[in-house]
Protein backbone atom coordinates (compact mmCIF):
# COMPACT_ATOMS: atom_id res chain seq x y z
CA UNK A 1 0.00 0.00 0.00
CA UNK A 2 3.01 2.43 0.54
CA UNK A 3 4.58 1.89 -2.40
CA UNK A 4 1.11 2.97 -4.43
CA UNK A 5 1.04 5.97 -2.35
CA UNK A 6 4.42 6.88 -3.16
CA UNK A 7 3.69 6.17 -6.82
CA UNK A 8 0.73 8.16 -6.86
CA UNK A 9 2.60 11.06 -5.29
CA UNK A 10 5.74 11.13 -7.39
CA UNK A 11 2.66 11.38 -10.34
CA UNK A 12 0.81 13.62 -9.34
CA UNK A 13 4.64 16.40 -8.39
CA UNK A 14 5.87 15.49 -11.73
CA UNK A 15 2.01 16.88 -13.02
CA UNK A 16 2.35 20.23 -11.30
CA UNK A 17 5.94 20.88 -12.20
CA UNK A 18 5.71 19.88 -16.33
CA UNK A 19 3.86 23.63 -16.60
CA UNK A 20 6.89 25.09 -14.71
CA UNK A 21 9.47 22.98 -17.21
CA UNK A 22 7.66 24.26 -20.38
CA UNK A 23 7.39 27.44 -19.32
CA UNK A 24 10.95 28.04 -18.98
CA UNK A 25 11.75 25.92 -21.82
CA UNK A 26 9.23 28.92 -23.82
CA UNK A 27 11.50 31.89 -22.31
CA UNK A 28 15.22 30.20 -23.03
CA UNK A 29 13.87 29.74 -27.13
CA UNK A 30 12.69 33.33 -26.90
CA UNK A 31 16.07 34.38 -25.47
CA UNK A 32 17.92 32.58 -27.95
CA UNK A 33 15.41 33.94 -30.66
CA UNK A 34 16.33 37.13 -29.60
CA UNK A 35 19.99 36.42 -29.52
CA UNK A 36 19.99 34.98 -32.74
CA UNK A 37 17.95 37.86 -34.32
CA UNK A 38 20.51 40.13 -33.05
CA UNK A 39 23.78 38.80 -34.14
CA UNK A 40 21.62 38.91 -37.58
CA UNK A 41 21.40 41.90 -37.31
CA UNK A 42 25.12 43.19 -36.42
CA UNK A 43 26.68 40.80 -38.58
CA UNK A 44 24.81 42.74 -41.66
CA UNK A 45 25.62 46.46 -40.21
CA UNK A 46 29.56 45.21 -40.22
CA UNK A 47 29.55 43.34 -43.52
CA UNK A 48 27.57 46.79 -44.71
CA UNK A 49 30.66 48.96 -43.24
CA UNK A 50 33.22 46.90 -44.03
CA UNK A 51 31.19 47.08 -47.96
CA UNK A 52 31.08 51.00 -47.75
CA UNK A 53 35.22 51.37 -46.52
CA UNK A 54 36.40 48.55 -49.32
CA UNK A 55 34.53 51.08 -51.47
CA UNK A 56 36.10 54.13 -50.08
CA UNK A 57 39.34 52.63 -50.59
CA UNK A 58 39.09 51.88 -53.76
CA UNK A 59 37.86 55.33 -54.74
CA UNK A 60 41.44 56.55 -53.08
CA UNK A 61 43.19 53.96 -54.72
CA UNK A 62 41.57 55.17 -58.11
CA UNK A 63 42.21 58.89 -57.71
CA UNK A 64 45.75 58.23 -56.86
CA UNK A 65 46.28 56.28 -59.77
CA UNK A 66 44.66 58.81 -61.82
CA UNK A 67 46.58 62.02 -60.25
CA UNK A 68 49.91 59.87 -60.51
CA UNK A 69 49.36 58.08 -63.98
CA UNK A 70 50.48 54.42 -62.61
CA UNK A 71 49.47 51.51 -61.87
CA UNK A 72 49.44 49.94 -58.34
CA UNK A 73 52.24 47.43 -59.48
CA UNK A 74 54.48 50.02 -60.63
CA UNK A 75 55.50 51.06 -57.45
CA UNK A 76 58.84 53.07 -58.11
CA UNK A 77 57.64 54.90 -61.25
CA UNK A 78 58.29 58.58 -60.83
CA UNK A 79 55.68 60.91 -59.03
CA UNK A 80 54.95 64.01 -60.63
CA UNK A 81 57.21 66.95 -58.37
CA UNK A 82 54.05 68.49 -58.34
CA UNK A 83 52.38 66.11 -56.17
CA UNK A 84 55.10 66.29 -53.27
CA UNK A 85 53.53 68.19 -50.76
CA UNK A 86 49.80 66.51 -50.84
CA UNK A 87 48.29 67.09 -47.67
CA UNK A 88 45.05 65.22 -45.91
CA UNK A 89 42.17 66.55 -44.21
CA UNK A 90 43.74 68.21 -41.59
CA UNK A 91 42.24 72.02 -42.30
CA UNK A 92 42.19 72.84 -38.95
CA UNK A 93 45.38 71.49 -37.56
CA UNK A 94 48.31 71.92 -40.12
CA UNK A 95 51.33 70.05 -40.83
CA UNK A 96 54.38 71.74 -38.72
CA UNK A 97 57.71 70.75 -39.35
CA UNK A 98 61.25 71.88 -38.68
CA UNK A 99 64.59 70.94 -40.93
CA UNK A 100 67.36 71.52 -38.66
CA UNK A 101 70.87 71.35 -40.57
CA UNK A 102 74.33 72.06 -39.53
CA UNK A 103 78.18 72.22 -41.11
CA UNK A 104 82.01 72.25 -40.47
CA UNK A 105 83.62 72.93 -43.22
CA UNK A 106 87.54 72.98 -43.86
CA UNK A 107 88.71 74.91 -47.27
CA UNK A 108 92.73 74.75 -48.28
CA UNK A 109 91.87 78.04 -50.42
CA UNK A 110 90.35 81.03 -49.39
CA UNK A 111 88.75 81.81 -53.13
CA UNK A 112 86.04 80.05 -54.15
CA UNK A 113 85.07 82.14 -57.20
CA UNK A 114 84.64 80.35 -60.37
CA UNK A 115 86.74 81.40 -63.64
CA UNK A 116 84.25 82.87 -66.12
CA UNK A 117 81.27 83.03 -64.18
CA UNK A 118 79.46 85.43 -61.63
CA UNK A 119 78.02 83.79 -58.33
CA UNK A 120 75.23 84.86 -56.44
CA UNK A 121 74.94 85.26 -52.63
CA UNK A 122 73.23 81.52 -52.18
CA UNK A 123 75.80 79.82 -54.87
CA UNK A 124 78.99 80.92 -52.36
CA UNK A 125 80.62 77.80 -50.21
CA UNK A 126 79.66 79.49 -47.11
CA UNK A 127 82.35 79.84 -43.89
CA UNK A 128 84.90 77.81 -42.25
CA UNK A 129 84.43 76.09 -38.94
CA UNK A 130 81.55 75.14 -37.19
CA UNK A 131 78.25 76.56 -38.46
CA UNK A 132 74.36 76.15 -38.73
CA UNK A 133 73.41 75.73 -42.18
CA UNK A 134 69.78 76.78 -44.09
CA UNK A 135 67.34 75.54 -41.68
CA UNK A 136 63.74 75.67 -42.39
CA UNK A 137 60.32 75.81 -40.92
CA UNK A 138 57.26 74.47 -42.87
CA UNK A 139 53.56 74.67 -42.83
CA UNK A 140 51.42 72.14 -45.06
CA UNK A 141 47.82 72.05 -45.08
CA UNK A 142 44.73 71.65 -47.29
CA UNK A 143 42.59 74.81 -47.55
CA UNK A 144 39.46 72.91 -48.34
CA UNK A 145 38.76 70.42 -51.06
CA UNK A 146 39.58 72.40 -53.87
CA UNK A 147 42.80 74.40 -52.91
CA UNK A 148 45.93 73.02 -50.48
CA UNK A 149 48.76 75.56 -48.92
CA UNK A 150 52.41 75.25 -48.17
CA UNK A 151 54.75 77.73 -46.76
CA UNK A 152 58.98 77.12 -46.03
CA UNK A 153 60.52 80.12 -43.83
CA UNK A 154 64.11 79.70 -44.44
CA UNK A 155 66.84 80.90 -41.35
CA UNK A 156 70.56 81.19 -43.09
CA UNK A 157 73.77 82.77 -42.06
CA UNK A 158 75.21 85.59 -44.10
CA UNK A 159 78.52 87.72 -43.49
CA UNK A 160 77.81 86.99 -39.74
CA UNK A 161 74.14 88.18 -39.93
CA UNK A 162 71.18 85.43 -39.75
CA UNK A 163 68.97 86.02 -42.63
CA UNK A 164 65.22 85.49 -42.66
CA UNK A 165 63.38 84.64 -46.23
CA UNK A 166 60.49 83.25 -47.31
CA UNK A 167 61.67 80.42 -49.46
CA UNK A 168 58.02 79.46 -50.72
CA UNK A 169 54.54 80.25 -50.02
CA UNK A 170 52.02 78.65 -52.38
CA UNK A 171 48.66 77.76 -52.86
CA UNK A 172 47.83 74.46 -55.15
CA UNK A 173 44.50 73.12 -56.67
CA UNK A 174 43.63 69.93 -56.03
CA UNK A 175 41.16 67.25 -57.93
CA UNK A 176 41.40 69.12 -60.91
CA UNK A 177 40.00 67.06 -64.15
CA UNK A 178 42.73 65.90 -66.44
CA UNK A 179 45.26 65.43 -64.05
CA UNK A 180 45.71 68.84 -64.08
CA UNK A 181 47.08 70.98 -61.10
CA UNK A 182 47.81 75.07 -60.75
CA UNK A 183 50.18 76.99 -58.24
CA UNK A 184 50.41 80.16 -57.78
CA UNK A 185 53.04 82.16 -54.82
CA UNK A 186 56.34 81.62 -54.57
CA UNK A 187 57.87 78.50 -55.22
CA UNK A 188 60.47 76.82 -56.90
CA UNK A 189 59.32 75.99 -60.24
CA UNK A 190 59.87 72.51 -62.36
CA UNK A 191 63.34 72.94 -63.43
CA UNK A 192 65.74 70.57 -64.66
CA UNK A 193 66.02 68.07 -61.52
CA UNK A 194 67.33 69.94 -58.91
CA UNK A 195 66.04 73.04 -58.66
CA UNK A 196 62.20 71.94 -57.00
CA UNK A 197 63.92 70.25 -54.71
CA UNK A 198 64.74 71.94 -51.14
CA UNK A 199 68.74 71.73 -50.13
CA UNK A 200 67.59 68.98 -47.52
CA UNK A 201 66.96 66.57 -50.08
CA UNK A 202 70.01 66.35 -51.84
CA UNK A 203 72.10 63.28 -52.04
CA UNK A 204 75.73 66.10 -51.43
CA UNK A 205 76.06 68.47 -48.17
CA UNK A 206 76.27 71.16 -51.72
CA UNK A 207 74.87 72.07 -54.96
CA UNK A 208 77.10 70.59 -58.34
CA UNK A 209 78.82 73.39 -59.46
CA UNK A 210 76.42 74.37 -62.76
CA UNK A 211 73.27 74.59 -60.38
CA UNK A 212 75.59 76.85 -58.64
CA UNK A 213 76.84 79.02 -61.79
CA UNK A 214 73.68 79.15 -63.64
CA UNK A 215 70.49 78.81 -60.93
CA UNK A 216 72.31 80.10 -57.81
CA UNK A 217 71.77 77.30 -56.04
CA UNK A 218 67.90 77.16 -56.25
CA UNK A 219 65.59 79.57 -58.77
CA UNK A 220 62.57 80.56 -56.77
CA UNK A 221 60.09 83.26 -58.06
CA UNK A 222 56.37 84.37 -57.45
CA UNK A 223 54.09 83.45 -60.47
CA UNK A 224 51.97 80.69 -61.12
CA UNK A 225 52.46 77.31 -62.61
CA UNK A 226 50.36 74.65 -64.65
CA UNK A 227 50.85 71.25 -65.00
CA UNK A 228 49.43 68.14 -66.23
CA UNK A 229 49.65 64.83 -66.29
CA UNK A 230 48.99 62.90 -69.48
CA UNK A 231 46.96 60.19 -70.01
CA UNK A 232 49.51 58.08 -71.62
CA UNK A 233 50.17 54.35 -70.57
CA UNK A 234 54.42 55.47 -69.19
CA UNK A 235 54.31 58.32 -66.77
CA UNK A 236 54.16 61.68 -68.56
CA UNK A 237 53.88 65.35 -67.48
CA UNK A 238 53.89 68.86 -69.31
CA UNK A 239 53.99 72.54 -67.87
CA UNK A 240 55.25 75.92 -67.82
CA UNK A 241 54.56 79.25 -65.95
CA UNK A 242 55.25 82.80 -66.00
CA UNK A 243 57.19 85.06 -63.09
CA UNK A 244 57.82 88.40 -62.13
CA UNK A 245 61.87 87.76 -62.98
CA UNK A 246 62.99 88.76 -59.65
CA UNK A 247 65.97 85.99 -58.66
CA UNK A 248 68.70 85.12 -60.16
CA UNK A 249 69.49 85.37 -63.09
CA UNK A 250 67.02 87.98 -63.27
CA UNK A 251 66.67 90.38 -60.91
CA UNK A 252 65.35 94.40 -60.26
CA UNK A 253 61.56 93.60 -61.58
CA UNK A 254 59.60 96.39 -61.26
CA UNK A 255 56.09 97.18 -62.97
CA UNK A 256 53.32 94.91 -64.34
CA UNK A 257 55.36 92.74 -67.07
CA UNK A 258 55.98 89.57 -66.84
CA UNK A 259 59.99 88.94 -66.37
CA UNK A 260 60.70 85.34 -66.74
CA UNK A 261 59.01 81.97 -67.68
CA UNK A 262 59.48 78.29 -67.72
CA UNK A 263 58.06 75.27 -69.95
CA UNK A 264 59.32 71.98 -68.98
CA UNK A 265 58.17 68.05 -69.93
CA UNK A 266 58.82 64.80 -69.11
CA UNK A 267 58.48 61.37 -68.89
CA UNK A 268 59.15 58.07 -66.65
CA UNK A 269 58.76 54.46 -66.41
CA UNK A 270 59.70 51.22 -64.83
CA UNK A 271 62.21 48.62 -66.77
CA UNK A 272 60.94 45.45 -65.21
CA UNK A 273 60.51 44.98 -61.24
CA UNK A 274 63.66 46.38 -60.39
CA UNK A 275 64.54 49.80 -61.97
CA UNK A 276 62.70 53.00 -62.70
CA UNK A 277 63.83 56.31 -64.58
CA UNK A 278 62.55 59.87 -65.46
CA UNK A 279 64.44 62.17 -68.07
CA UNK A 280 63.41 65.79 -69.09
CA UNK A 281 63.70 68.61 -71.20
CA UNK A 282 63.23 72.25 -69.32
CA UNK A 283 63.63 75.88 -70.16
CA UNK A 284 64.23 79.33 -68.16
CA UNK A 285 63.94 82.70 -70.19
CA UNK A 286 64.53 85.64 -68.53
CA UNK A 287 63.04 88.66 -71.12
CA UNK A 288 64.91 91.44 -69.08
CA UNK A 289 66.83 91.59 -65.98
CA UNK A 290 69.51 92.50 -63.39
CA UNK A 291 71.42 90.47 -61.72
CA UNK A 292 74.24 91.41 -59.64
CA UNK A 293 77.08 88.45 -58.46
CA UNK A 294 80.47 88.33 -56.22
CA UNK A 295 79.33 90.59 -53.65
CA UNK A 296 78.04 93.32 -56.06
CA UNK A 297 81.40 93.67 -58.07
CA UNK A 298 79.59 92.32 -60.95
CA UNK A 299 76.62 92.71 -62.55
CA UNK A 300 74.25 91.41 -66.43
CA UNK A 301 71.75 93.18 -67.88
CA UNK A 302 70.16 91.47 -70.15
CA UNK A 303 68.19 88.54 -71.94
CA UNK A 304 69.04 85.59 -70.71
CA UNK A 305 67.85 81.82 -72.01
CA UNK A 306 68.47 78.63 -70.31
CA UNK A 307 68.08 75.04 -70.99
CA UNK A 308 68.18 72.25 -69.10
CA UNK A 309 68.53 68.28 -70.08
CA UNK A 310 68.02 66.32 -66.72
CA UNK A 311 67.73 62.14 -66.24
CA UNK A 312 67.49 59.63 -63.49
CA UNK A 313 67.52 56.20 -62.75
CA UNK A 314 67.09 54.02 -59.87
CA UNK A 315 68.38 50.28 -59.30
CA UNK A 316 66.85 47.96 -56.40
CA UNK A 317 68.95 45.12 -57.32
CA UNK A 318 66.91 42.92 -54.41
CA UNK A 319 63.78 44.33 -55.63
CA UNK A 320 63.57 46.41 -52.32
CA UNK A 321 64.43 50.37 -52.49
CA UNK A 322 65.11 50.18 -48.76
CA UNK A 323 67.38 47.84 -48.64
CA UNK A 324 69.93 48.50 -51.44
CA UNK A 325 69.46 51.18 -54.21
CA UNK A 326 71.64 52.67 -56.81
CA UNK A 327 70.57 55.91 -58.28
CA UNK A 328 72.00 57.59 -61.38
CA UNK A 329 71.69 61.09 -62.28
CA UNK A 330 72.44 63.91 -64.41
CA UNK A 331 72.27 67.36 -65.72
CA UNK A 332 73.06 69.33 -68.84
CA UNK A 333 72.92 73.38 -68.87
CA UNK A 334 73.11 75.62 -71.87
CA UNK A 335 73.01 79.34 -71.42
CA UNK A 336 72.50 82.17 -73.90
CA UNK A 337 72.93 85.60 -73.05
CA UNK A 338 72.28 88.81 -75.18
CA UNK A 339 73.54 92.34 -72.77
CA UNK A 340 75.87 93.99 -70.84
CA UNK A 341 78.40 93.20 -68.15
CA UNK A 342 79.52 95.90 -66.12
CA UNK A 343 82.61 94.92 -63.57
CA UNK A 344 83.03 97.39 -60.75
CA UNK A 345 86.28 96.37 -59.37
CA UNK A 346 87.90 96.23 -63.00
CA UNK A 347 86.41 99.33 -63.92
CA UNK A 348 85.63 97.95 -67.59
CA UNK A 349 82.53 100.03 -67.57
CA UNK A 350 79.65 98.48 -69.57
CA UNK A 351 80.79 95.71 -72.12
CA UNK A 352 78.49 93.97 -74.42
CA UNK A 353 78.17 90.21 -74.53
CA UNK A 354 76.57 88.07 -76.74
CA UNK A 355 78.19 84.12 -76.13
CA UNK A 356 76.80 80.90 -74.40
CA UNK A 357 77.92 78.87 -71.80
CA UNK A 358 77.71 75.51 -70.85
CA UNK A 359 78.32 72.53 -68.12
CA UNK A 360 76.75 69.31 -66.44
CA UNK A 361 77.28 66.92 -63.67
CA UNK A 362 76.84 63.25 -63.09
CA UNK A 363 76.25 61.49 -59.69
CA UNK A 364 75.97 58.03 -58.40
CA UNK A 365 75.06 57.44 -54.77
CA UNK A 366 74.78 53.32 -53.57
CA UNK A 367 72.88 52.64 -50.30
CA UNK A 368 74.53 48.83 -49.75
CA UNK A 369 72.92 48.96 -46.33
CA UNK A 370 69.32 50.56 -44.94
CA UNK A 371 71.05 53.56 -43.18
CA UNK A 372 74.02 53.45 -45.21
CA UNK A 373 74.80 54.87 -48.59
CA UNK A 374 78.18 56.38 -50.60
CA UNK A 375 78.36 58.44 -53.27
CA UNK A 376 80.34 60.06 -56.03
CA UNK A 377 79.79 63.04 -58.38
CA UNK A 378 81.58 65.39 -61.08
CA UNK A 379 80.61 68.43 -62.52
CA UNK A 380 81.91 70.17 -65.40
CA UNK A 381 82.03 74.09 -66.65
CA UNK A 382 82.88 75.90 -69.77
CA UNK A 383 82.47 79.66 -69.66
CA UNK A 384 82.77 80.19 -73.32
CA UNK A 385 84.41 83.29 -74.93
CA UNK A 386 84.84 86.03 -72.91
CA UNK A 387 85.13 89.94 -74.56
CA UNK A 388 88.27 92.02 -74.86
CA UNK A 389 86.93 94.34 -72.17
CA UNK A 390 86.13 91.58 -69.20
CA UNK A 391 89.68 90.50 -69.36
CA UNK A 392 91.12 90.91 -66.12
CA UNK A 393 87.68 91.30 -65.18
CA UNK A 394 86.00 88.79 -62.20
CA UNK A 395 84.25 86.67 -64.98
CA UNK A 396 87.63 86.23 -66.95
CA UNK A 397 87.88 82.11 -67.07
CA UNK A 398 91.96 82.62 -67.86
CA UNK A 399 91.39 79.94 -70.53
CA UNK A 400 90.49 77.50 -67.73
CA UNK A 401 87.20 75.78 -67.43
CA UNK A 402 86.64 75.01 -63.70
CA UNK A 403 85.63 70.91 -62.24
CA UNK A 404 85.05 69.61 -59.39
CA UNK A 405 84.82 65.81 -57.90
CA UNK A 406 83.19 65.08 -54.83
CA UNK A 407 82.75 61.71 -52.63
CA UNK A 408 80.59 61.77 -49.79
CA UNK A 409 79.24 59.01 -47.16
CA UNK A 410 76.45 59.45 -45.02
CA UNK A 411 74.02 57.30 -42.29
CA UNK A 412 70.44 57.56 -42.19
CA UNK A 413 68.96 55.98 -38.78
CA UNK A 414 65.48 57.16 -39.79
CA UNK A 415 63.78 58.74 -42.01
CA UNK A 416 64.46 62.02 -39.16
CA UNK A 417 67.68 62.28 -39.59
CA UNK A 418 70.81 62.18 -41.51
CA UNK A 419 74.85 62.44 -40.82
CA UNK A 420 77.27 63.12 -43.71
CA UNK A 421 81.12 63.33 -44.64
CA UNK A 422 81.95 64.73 -47.47
CA UNK A 423 85.39 65.57 -49.55
CA UNK A 424 85.61 68.15 -52.32
CA UNK A 425 88.39 68.63 -54.86
CA UNK A 426 87.51 71.77 -57.06
CA UNK A 427 89.45 73.39 -59.35
CA UNK A 428 88.23 76.80 -60.02
CA UNK A 429 90.95 79.21 -61.41
CA UNK A 430 93.96 77.88 -63.32
CA UNK A 431 96.44 76.72 -60.24
CA UNK A 432 93.73 76.86 -57.58
CA UNK A 433 92.93 73.13 -56.35
CA UNK A 434 90.50 73.94 -53.56
CA UNK A 435 90.52 70.63 -51.00
CA UNK A 436 87.41 70.22 -48.92
CA UNK A 437 85.90 68.55 -46.05
CA UNK A 438 82.46 68.76 -45.22
CA UNK A 439 80.50 67.52 -42.39
CA UNK A 440 76.64 67.17 -41.93
CA UNK A 441 73.59 66.49 -39.85
CA UNK A 442 70.25 67.05 -41.37
CA UNK A 443 67.55 66.73 -38.71
CA UNK A 444 63.62 66.55 -39.23
CA UNK A 445 61.27 67.49 -36.30
CA UNK A 446 57.46 66.80 -36.91
CA UNK A 447 55.75 66.74 -39.87
CA UNK A 448 57.29 66.40 -43.46
CA UNK A 449 56.29 65.34 -46.87
CA UNK A 450 57.61 62.73 -48.85
CA UNK A 451 60.14 63.84 -51.50
CA UNK A 452 59.52 63.59 -54.80
CA UNK A 453 61.33 60.86 -57.11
Amino acid sequence: MSKKLLLAASAASMLIASPAFATDDQDLNALRAEISAMKQAYETKITALENKVQSLETQQTQTAEKIAHVEPATANLPRPATSTRRVNDNSFNPEIGVILQGKYQSFSENSGELAGFGLGEEAERGKEGLGIDESELNFSASVDDKFRGSATIALHEHEGETEVEIEEAYVASMALPYGLEVKAGRFFPELGYLNSHHSHADDFADRPLTNRAFLDGNYGDDGVQIAAILPTDFYSEVGGGVYRGNDFPGGDASGSDIGSWTAYGRIGGDIGEKTSWRAGLSTLQVEEGTRSANEDMLSFTGESGLYIADARMVYAPTGNNANQEIILQGEYFVRDEDGIYNDTDALTGDVAYDDSQSGWYAQSVYKFAPAWRVGARYSQLYAGNIPAGLVGSAIDDEGHNPWAAAAMLDWTPSEFSRLRAQYNHEELADGQDDNQIILQYIMSIGAHGAHAY
